[in-house]
């Protein structure tokens, strides 16, 4: 594990994998591997029923505080994405858009 992850901060997110549907941050935990260990805590104590219906956990790597209040940090979580979205469609096109096959 490099320093960056043992230091960074991860968000926990609650989402539907049958409904695409976000519960959004559950917490927001300090370290790749707290947070790992968080995950699997949850997914311990999850009911078969909540994971039948498929309620999964994943980590992202977030700058919001360790330790934030979970609406608060998905509130803070929501406004990155649109930011991000919103610089994303100001970009130019990609190398990756500009690919052509080569003829033979």
């Amino acid at each position: 594990m490099t320093r960056d992850e043992s230091r960074a901060g991860y968000a926990i997110i609650r989402h539907n994998i049958r409904t695409y549907i976000s519960d959004g941050v559950v917490a927001v935990i300090r370290g790749k591997e707290n947070a790992e260990a968080t995950v699997k805590s949850f997914e311990e104590g999850q009911s078969s029923e909540d994971r039948w219906t498929g309620w999964r956990y994943f980590l992202e790597k977030t700058e919001i505080k360790p330790g934030t209040d979970p609406q608060q940090a998905t509130s803070l979580r929501q406004n990155e994405l649109e930011t991000r979205e919103s610089k994303a469609l100001d970009e130019p096109p990609s190398m990756a858009s500009d690919f052509r096959p080569i003829r033979n």
